[in-house]
């Protein structure tokens, strides 16, 4: 696949020594021992810095959930059948998803992108339609997607960040036999042995584990040569996953808040990660979930998950559920009395 980058969007550091400093001096400066409020503190020095403030806000926060097909599926890789993600795409826009309930219980916003879902939609209120393809090809025969669809599904991603308001976005992703692609990238990008990634996905039972760790052997194998990120993306993953990688980008660019739910979405990440290093700086790891790479998966990147749950549901679900801990760090930096203005004692002289 051709290497060439240039249409995705710049990714600046948020490094700021001067306003790390200032935020560190106002979490310092509040009612409590130093330190005492743990990852909270860290989360609102993030966020900070991400809105290049003393005083960031979170507003209007936007889950997406991107939904797509995979050819892959045909190789017995999942519990489930593929006409599953169709009809939770429906049930996600009727409000009656796991994610749905949470993210009306934290007042977040939901849009379902349909990136590559083997179905056709009726356009409606809460749904982007960016089908690239009825999904992926079978990628155990060679590439999922050409290069072109590939670049269509990034550009759609970015695309679908830029139309919705906010500061915030929340990651989710809905596609029978993803967890297939999630393994793939990361034993691709990672170099890591294709045991150490798959795990039961759906819900496996240790016969069709074992279909699927030797079906993705064989993938791998098959794309060889894919080992470029965007190469890899194109030969491994799905359209959900591409249009991740765009949002990610774009969300970043944008200086928004990038919230990442459990195994799909994080890599995703890697993938963005890979292109644009500074990713980083903007993603808060919602949690650690039950799919069996996960863990390894955030090590590599470095990233502190904020909950585990050992979740495995996917939908952007983690993510609704960490929600409330940013809202949480970011209040706190906002209205939290300093001794100053209570008229508490600091702590003496060591």
């Amino acid at each position: 696949m051709n290497a060439n980058h240039d249409f995705l969007p710049h990714v600046a550091p948020t490094a700021d020594a001067a306003l790390v400093a200032r935020l560190q001096h106002r979490l310092d400066r509040k009612t409590k021992p130093l330190g005492s409020l743990g990852r909270l503190e860290s989360l609102a020095l993030q966020v900070g810095l991400v809105q290049r403030s003393q005083s960031p806000r979170l507003n209007a926060p936007q889950l997406v959930v991107y939904a797509g097909d995979h050819g892959l599926a045909a190789q017995g890789v999942s519990a489930y059948p593929s006409e599953v993600t169709w009809q939770m795409v429906e049930n996600f826009l009727a409000g009656g998803a796991a994610v749905s309930v949470l993210a009306r219980q934290h007042g977040i916003a939901v849009t379902v992108v349909d990136a590559g879902v083997a179905h056709d939609f009726a356009p409606r209120a809460g749904l982007q339609l960016r089908k690239v393809a009825p999904g992926t090809r079978d990628a155990s025969r060679g590439p999922a997607m050409s290069a072109a669809q590939c670049e269509a599904a990034l550009r759609a991603g970015m695309a679908s960040v830029r139309e919705l308001p906010g500061g915030v976005l929340l990651l989710g992703e809905m596609g029978i036999a993803n967890t297939s692609s999630a393994s793939l990238l990361m034993a691709r990008l990672c170099g890591l042995p294709v045991a150490d990634c798959v795990g039961r996905g759906t819900g496996l039972d240790d016969q069709a584990l074992a279909r699927k760790r030797d079906v993705l052997e064989r993938t791998l194998q098959v794309n060889e040569a894919a080992r470029e990120p965007l190469a890899a993306l194109a030969a491994l993953g799905g359209f959900e996953i591409a249009m991740m990688v765009g949002a990610t980008l774009q969300a970043a660019h944008e200086r928004r808040v990038v919230v990442v739910d459990g195994f799909i979405t994080t890599a995703a990440v890697l993938v963005a990660c890979a292109l644009a290093p500074a990713v980083l700086d903007y993603c808060v790891f919602a949690h650690c979930s039950g799919e069996r790479g996960h863990r390894a998966l955030l090590q590599h990147l470095g990233a502190a998950p904020l909950l585990d749950l050992q979740l495995r549901l996917g939908e952007g679900s983690g993510a609704a559920l960490a929600w409330p801990l940013l809202v949480s760090a970011v209040r706190l930096l906002e209205e939290m009395a300093s001794f100053e203005s209570a008229g508490v004692a600091d702590r003496g002289p060591r």
